[in-house]
């Protein structure tokens, strides 16, 4: 048998990454995505895997996101048993996310038995918090740069992404091929991360196109940032930011921090309400020795990297409750960062029908999530079965973006090996198009979009 390798996620959408790589030897699955956005999408994580996760010799993880990881307790669930290999960072972050993100489907399926709200009688979790518990059992940490074997006849390598902390693009070496995934690779010369690695040259290379066709803007995100604190100081009341608790939330942070230094933007309260942001934070601040050289001086120069003088974590409920009868401005960041879950529900329902709120999307939303739908001017957005008028101001700064844009990752393909072929994943249909076009022009060798339950062979 040759090798082989099927798209079961992240094919035509920016979310459920599962990639099956198989030799004659050893099946291994490379992320273990949650779909996420529209309804069609969702309801492929209640249904069987389109692959016998017993069969399964190893799992390979990018980084610690929903839509690369967070499938990987309903896999236990259904009988997996093998290793889950990632990096040391990655392997911290997941034992934030995953028990989150159960206790969050365990917390909306009451909600939802609460009120009455959902169509199914009684609503359940996709999940539970015990099979969050077997997965992260599971999980090996990788050595950064070094071969691995992680199943018989396979060995992987990872190389910073520089995406979130952690995150890696992989490169497998199997039955005489090589086979690269670049997970999601980030942006150069940002906050506290290093500047994406250049890959190796591969037969096959999977390479991401969230922002395919797009280029983030140029303007100066310290000012736009600084901008929107003022414009939601003016307004009097609070500037809600619904921000990823892993990677996002740390930029912000540091960027707000920075911006106070120098006097850039008043002391206001900073609310991170948050349990999983919180400690992913603790978990950025322990992991120093993959902050980039800017990062590393601050620290040196006896500052705090992530810390306004008025930072408050919010880690209860009843915390998190108190920041509805607050008034005046204040910061307040909580997820999710598509409004599809988390804290930021409660927050939206409460204040985003006031027009002395501000309301500041940081990053990408996917289409048919909420925060898209706000985005693109909705008047009103369901929330908990009910209809939350939006009165809010609402404002995007597109530039926090943790994905490379279209320039960007050309960049990134041109820093490392021409591989010998590139499948284009990870990203909605015009964007892999325009992506699939630009590549077409830019590089030296054949690029294609991934189609959906599409199998090839090397």
């Amino acid at each position: 048998m040759s090798v082989r390798i099927t798209f079961y996620g992240a094919a035509q959408t920016v979310t459920g990454s599962k990639y099956l790589l198989e030799s004659a030897r050893s099946k291994v699955l490379v992320d273990c995505g949650l779909f996420q956005g529209h309804k069609e999408l969702r309801l492929r994580n209640w249904a069987e895997p389109p692959f016998d996760v017993e069969e399964l010799d190893a799992v390979v993880i990018t980084h610690a996101h929903v839509d690369h990881a967070g499938y990987l307790p309903l896999i236990v669930r259904r009988g997996y048993r093998g290793p889950v290999y990632c990096t040391a960072a990655t392997k911290e972050l997941l034992k934030l996310l995953l028990p989150d993100t159960a206790r969050l489907q365990e917390e909306e399926a009451r909600f939802a038995n609460k009120r009455g709200s959902s169509k199914h009688r009684p609503a359940l979790p996709l999940f539970g918090e015990a099979d969050a518990a077997q997965a992260l059992k599971q999980l090996r940490p990788l050595t950064r740069s070094s071969a691995a074997i992680v199943a018989p006849g396979v060995s992987v390598t990872t190389r910073c992404s520089g995406h979130i902390l952690g995150s890696a693009s992989l490169h497998f070496e199997l039955d005489g091929r090589r086979v690269s995934f670049s997970g999601d690779v980030g942006r150069y010369a940002v906050p506290i991360l290093p500047d994406p690695e250049g890959a190796p040259g591969a037969d096959l290379l999977l390479c991401e196109a969230t922002y395919g066709g797009r280029r983030h803007s140029s303007a100066d995100i310290e000012s736009e940032l600084a901008g929107a604190v003022h414009a939601a100081y003016r307004r009097g009341g609070p500037l809600l930011i619904p921000a990823f608790a892993i990677g996002r939330t740390q930029t912000l942070l540091y960027y707000l921090a920075k911006l106070e230094r120098e006097e850039r933007i008043p002391a206001c309260p900073v609310f991170v309400d948050s349990p999983m942001a919180i400690d992913a934070t603790l978990i950025y601040r322990s992991f120093r020795e993959e902050y980039d050289e800017e990062a590393a001086a601050i620290l040196t120069a006896g500052n705090n990297v992530m810390m306004t003088s008025r930072t408050v974590f919010c880690r209860s409920v009843d915390e998190s409750k108190k920041l509805n009868h607050l008034s005046g401005p204040r910061i307040i960041i909580a997820g999710s960062g598509m409004i599809t879950g988390g804290r930021i529900l409660h927050h939206l329902m409460r204040w985003l029908g006031d027009e002395q709120t501000t309301l500041l999307f940081v990053g990408y939303q996917a289409a048919g999530t909420r925060g898209q739908l706000i985005q693109s001017g909705a008047k009103e957005i369901k929330i908990f079965g009910s209809f939350v008028p939006i009165r809010a101001a609402v404002e995007t700064i597109s530039g926090l973006s943790a994905h490379a844009d279209e320039a960007e990752l050309v960049r990134w393909l041109k820093s490392g090996s021409s591989p010998a072929r590139i499948k284009i994943v990870h990203g909605e249909p015009d964007a892999v198009s325009a992506m699939e076009r630009l590549l077409r022009t830019q590089l030296d060798c054949p690029a294609a979009a991934a189609e959906d339950g599409e199998s090839l062979e090397l």
